[in-house]
């Protein structure tokens, strides 16, 4: 394939890269978004094996079907609930992919130290950040921040030595000592995700995807490849774009994300405040009666409704206030509801819930002032007003949902157990707030079937 088709493959497949990141910033768009990226790719590696330089056809194309098989499996065989762990683990495939290109070119003896070596550290971070952050969201190990003695000490002295041994890796060009880069960069990669608790898992997420996207590019310019450098220069720009709109409505720091670790102090708040108190528990059937004589509902989903797989039966909940007793029903959703950035978004577009009927934090949190019923299923720390009272909190800071300023609460949950940030949640025993207990699919299924009795 003559050189300058391969350059205009390239060209097109960046172009329609850049359109299905577009087409992903909306619901409405993202089937036309995704459609976009699977062309671009198919583009992108039908020009590859066009290229004079690509030898060995058949082991590709052997790597080439064994990825497809295990994605292909992936995507069937995952829930939506296990959506945010699938996208680490993808991220850290994206930043290993990285390591061993650099390598591959160390050994070669390609002269390529400062690129390889960027290559290198950047995706060996992000590999084992990510392998960290998979173990988190799969149960494999606590979700909770990790708090080691001097962190911040041992992760300063780690980042100076992987600075040096970067130097002294372009000055010299040993190969132990690259050997050594890499030791040293999964190790900080650990240790920087280890101290972030679960709350703030959305944010890391999308850090570690920005992480991968900068290693495809150090190692895009490492190997001449402008589709490579394109494409990574997209990844890392909008993940770490994305990361800033998040930690800003969050309220954090994102060089204190970079680094690791915010969030994460530990909190002195306990559970002694609330001994004394009782959480008034209802029935689904007093929870119809109020909302069907209700003005404005307004649904708080969060991960809970994920784990059940509730939208479905919540949109039809919605429905019927709506259509049946005309109750003006919104959704509000949280910047980190979930376990990704956009969880909730995409199960809720997922149950065909109006676009119109979702509203972000901003625009949704004064209309709780007017609201007869807040109806919370499955979310917990997004509501927990510590995060405005308590600075020891490890949410202290981040913006929540006001839920407690409508007249009635209802909290859906199994339990009066904290949320995945560990912080008990006060407003479980406040005047206006009745719990209901068990599954966030069966509850409001049976809310739906009282609903429907009339």
């Amino acid at each position: 394939m003559p050189g300058w088709t391969i350059s205009f493959s390239y060209l097109l497949a960046s172009i329609l890269f850049i359109l299905a990141i577009r087409g992903l910033a909306s619901p409405r768009t993202a089937k036309n978004g995704n459609l976009a990226g699977i062309a671009g790719m198919v583009i992108a590696v039908a020009a590859t094996f066009g290229s004079p330089d690509v030898k060995e056809y058949l082991l590709i194309l052997a790597v080439l079907i064994a990825g497809g098989i295990i994605g292909t499996f992936s995507a069937l065989k995952v829930k939506m609930t296990a959506l945010p762990q699938m996208i680490a683990a993808f991220n850290g495939l994206g930043g290993l992919a990285a390591v061993f290109i650099s390598l591959s070119e160390v050994t070669a003896g390609n002269p390529t130290r400062l690129e390889s070596s960027l290559g290198l550290v950047i995706g060996a971070i992000a590999f084992s950040g990510s392998m960290i952050a998979f173990a988190k969201l799969q149960g494999l190990m606590p979700a909770r921040a990790l708090l080691l003695p001097f962190r911040r000490s041992i992760n300063l002295g780690l980042a100076l030595a992987t600075v040096l041994l970067c130097l002294f890796f372009i000055k010299e060009g040993q190969t132990n000592t690259f050997y050594t880069l890499a030791a040293l960069s999964v190790l900080l990669g650990i240790l920087l995700i280890l101290p972030i608790g679960g709350a703030d898992m959305p944010v890391v997420i999308s850090i570690l995807n920005a992480y991968s996207g900068w290693a495809a590019v150090a190692v895009g310019f490492s190997l001449n490849n402008i589709l490579l450098i394109i494409t990574g220069a997209l990844v890392g720009a909008s993940g770490s774009i994305l990361s800033y709109i998040m930690v800003k409505a969050m309220n954090r720091s994102l060089l204190g994300v970079m680094l690791g670790g915010f969030g994460a102090e530990a909190s002195t708040i306990t559970e002694s405040e609330n001994k004394t108190l009782a959480a008034r528990a209802g029935s689904p059937r007093d929870a119809a009666f109020i909302m069907e004589n209700a003005t404005k509902v307004i649904i708080v989903p969060g991960y809970g409704m994920a784990a059940a797989q509730a939208q479905h039966v919540l949109k039809e909940m919605a429905d019927d206030l709506r259509q049946r007793y005309d109750v003006d029903v919104r959704f509000a959703i949280h910047p980190v509801a979930g376990r990704m950035p956009g969880h909730m978004n995409v199960l809720l577009a997922e149950a065909n819930v109006p676009y119109e009927n979702v509203f972000e934090l901003e625009d949704i949190n004064r209309e709780f002032a007017t609201a007869d019923v807040a109806y919370v299923i499955g979310a917990n720390d997004i509501t927990n007003p510590l995060a405005k009272t308590a600075p020891d909190s490890p949410i202290y800071g981040m913006p929540v949902l006001e839920v407690e300023k409508a007249k009635t609460v209802f909290f859906v949950k199994r339990s009066l157990a904290s949320g995945y940030a560990g912080v008990e949640n006060p407003l479980f025993y406040a005047d206006n707030t009745i719990m209901l207990y068990g599954d966030a699919k069966e509850v409001t299924a049976e809310i739906v079937s009282v609903l429907e009795e009339k």
